[in-house]
């Protein structure tokens, strides 16, 4: 259920007068998660998002009508991520339970459960055309399964420790991990796990997006600044200060100009890419932020927390 939400907290920086910029208020507050929600992403159309929680479900829910529209079960244990395919036809969600599962998103119901992780999975990506799916361990492995068969495709065998994230580049050329302890990893997809570049974002517990033309990496930390790096100068290029606690998720808006960030500060925040400054101060949440998201046209943003609710934000 999602409560429609009059009053919000909405706090802006008033240095920045560009009227094209979008401006976000909260309009719903959505629960039926029991425990703390750990992810949420839109659909590729973004007509609906996938949650995923410690209760041990995913759920999808309509963005018009603002209510949950299904409730997927069978993770044994605590679900840690959960995305659609990009036909939008498919789910796959990581568990703690060791495996990952894929999920018809019209019907809810799960068509395979894929086994070969020794350790908690905890995240999962389709590629970009949807017929493979990347997921990271605490088994210090990142592996490649094809999404009919299930099959494991190749693995990633990581010495130091495990990666807690994934991100693939729109081309689906470039991967990158991040650990619990070093610098963000990208790897060429083609190879057989050879490391070719590291970004150095001190802190642990690393986050990180590609931009929509892959050029730029934005990444937070536990040091809680928000970092921008280009791919083709290999330097950091922004440094966005502000959050007062550690950032656990950082994304780019679909046309590159705005970034949104979430924080164990219990708030979200967005920023001018060009002018390296916050735009926005997004305030709701009555615990940390896991994880935030931006629908494809750019107007709407989900985000979940440990306080068991997804908060809904929508453009002025």
């Amino acid at each position: 259920m999602c409560l429609c939400i009059v009053n919000y907290v909405l706090t802006t920086n008033k240095s920045n007068n560009n009227k094209k910029m979008k401006y976000f208020k909260t309009v719903a507050e959505c629960n039926g998660h029991s425990f703390c929600v750990t992810s949420v992403k839109f659909s590729p159309d973004g007509t609906k998002f996938v949650s995923a929680s410690y209760d041990k479900t995913i759920r999808i829910w309509d963005l018009q009508l603002r209510k949950e529209i299904q409730i997927l079960e069978g993770h044994l244990h605590s679900v840690c991520d959960a995305q659609f395919s990009p036909d939008g036809n498919l789910i796959v969600s990581a568990s703690t339970d060791k495996t990952i599962r894929i999920w018809d998103a019209h019907l809810g119901h799960e068509i395979k459960k894929i086994e070969g992780h020794s350790g908690e999975v905890k995240k999962c990506r389709f590629s970009s055309d949807g017929n493979t799916i990347v997921s990271c361990s605490e088994d210090k492995t990142i592996r490649f399964w094809d999404t009919n068969s299930g099959r494991e495709i190749k693995k990633f065998k990581l010495s130091l420790s495990p990666a807690n994230y994934i991100q693939l580049s729109p081309d689906g050329q470039t991967l990158i991990s991040a650990s619990p302890y070093t610098s963000i990893v990208l790897y060429d997809i083609n190879s057989n796990g050879k490391q070719y570049q590291l970004l150095n974002h001190p802190g642990n517990n690393l986050t990180a997006d590609f931009s929509s033309d892959g050029r730029f990496i934005v990444s937070g930390a536990t040091d809680g600044i928000v970092r921008m790096f280009d791919l083709i100068s290999k330097k950091k290029v922004k440094e966005l200060k502000g959050h007062a606690n550690e950032i656990t998720g950082v994304k780019f808006f679909p046309d590159g100009q705005t970034i949104v960030s979430c924080s164990g500060d219990k708030t979200i925040r967005l920023w001018d890419v060009k002018l390296g400054i916050e735009i926005q101060k997004l305030e709701g949440h009555y615990h940390n932020v896991t994880e935030v998201d931006v629908s494809p046209d750019g107007n709407n943003i989900v985000s979940s927390s440990f306080d068991n609710t997804i908060q809904l934000w929508q453009s002025l």
